[in-house]
């Protein structure tokens, strides 16, 4: 368990205090790692990611990168990411029963290739005044995470794969991910294949996004788009998220956001670090758990039934009073 920064300390506590009710056979290695409060070191994240390769599997919250420049550019979370490959996040956005948005009973995908990009950290001052960023793009990588997604989108009976990009003005960095993504697509004839432009695609999610079922996208333009369909279904605090390598899993929130302006108040919203936990359990193969304890109807009933809801999706509710929400009425699935 990787607290992270923000209200993440808080969002992990009720996630404990869940799991202690459902009396899930879970223990956590707790591991304090923060740049911005000086708690992160290189013998810190080396611990870390020894505990990580141990366990495969790992729940973390937001880690925050500062703005300013210390020595090194590449942040912690970028590191991790790297050091244990995790190449594909996903993000599931799915209407909640309770939380009232403009495009009712959405269901799409976000598929991001995480470990290349426009966040290389291969940033230098050339000449005073001019600084060049380099965006990398290979074809192992696109290919690797273009089969992801149609592995992904077969997997969970999906039928369609929208490969997200700007090859329009780069032709040979994004031009690489579309024409790896061309190639995939032809060795799964039953998933629906196109494109679509970022700018255009931004675009059609605010106006349709039911059009779309899973989006393909490079580094950048996944992380923007996250965050945009995280807005169509209620917020930072509803949608859950997962990263992949091959070997490993890490259990994150979709959208990113640490919050920091509601620490220890209370008014977290910790539906999408308990539906990123309730994953966990199912990636473990507590299926009973998974479809019992925490099944996901445990969180529409204190949105839809009860009224329980936070500020952020409207409501007056306290993180602890949603807590105690989902425990109280987890307890009959449980005994």
């Amino acid at each position: 368990m990787i607290p992270g920064d923000g209200v993440g300390p808080e969002l992990m506590l009720s996630v404990k205090d869940v799991f202690k009710a459902a009396e899930v056979p879970v223990e956590f290695e707790e591991h304090q790692l923060s740049e911005v409060q000086g708690t992160a070191t290189p013998s810190k994240l080396e611990k870390l990611l020894q505990d990580m390769r141990a366990n495969r599997v790992a729940i973390k919250g937001k880690l925050n990168a500062p703005m300013e420049v210390k020595g090194e550019l590449n942040s912690y979370e970028m590191e991790l990411r790297r050091q244990m490959d995790l190449f594909a996040n996903v993000v599931r956005c799915k209407s909640l029963l309770g939380c009232a948005t403009r495009h009712p009973n959405l269901d799409l995908v976000v598929i991001r290739e995480q470990t290349e990009g426009e966040y290389s950290s291969l940033e230098h001052e050339s000449v005073s005044g001019v600084v060049e960023c380099l965006k990398i793009v290979t074809r192992n990588k696109s290919q690797r995470i273009a089969k992801f997604a149609f592995d992904y989108a077969t997997r969970h009976g999906r039928h369609a794969v929208t490969a997200v990009h700007k090859a329009n003005i780069m032709k040979l960095g994004d031009g690489l991910f579309l024409q790896c993504c061309e190639e995939v697509s032809q060795l799964y004839p039953k998933i629906k294949f196109n494109s679509m432009i970022v700018d255009n695609c931004c675009m059609q999610l605010v106006r349709d996004p039911y059009q779309f079922d899973v989006l393909l996208t490079p580094n950048l333009y996944g992380n923007v788009l996250d965050h945009v369909v995280a807005g169509l279904v209620g917020g930072a605090g509803v949608v859950p998220g997962e990263s992949y390598s091959a070997d490993y899993a890490v259990f994150e929130t979709g959208a990113r956001h640490p919050f920091a302006q509601a620490v220890g108040r209370n008014i977290a919203n910790p539906t999408a670090m308990l539906l990123t936990a309730a994953n966990m359990l199912h990636h473990l193969k507590y299926a009973s758990l998974f479809l019992c304890s925490l099944n996901l109807g445990v969180f529409f009933f204190p949105l839809s039934l009860l009224q329980v809801r936070t500020r952020d999706v409207g409501g007056y509710s306290t993180t602890t009073d949603f807590v105690q929400t989902v425990i109280d009425n987890m307890r009959p699935s449980i005994h």
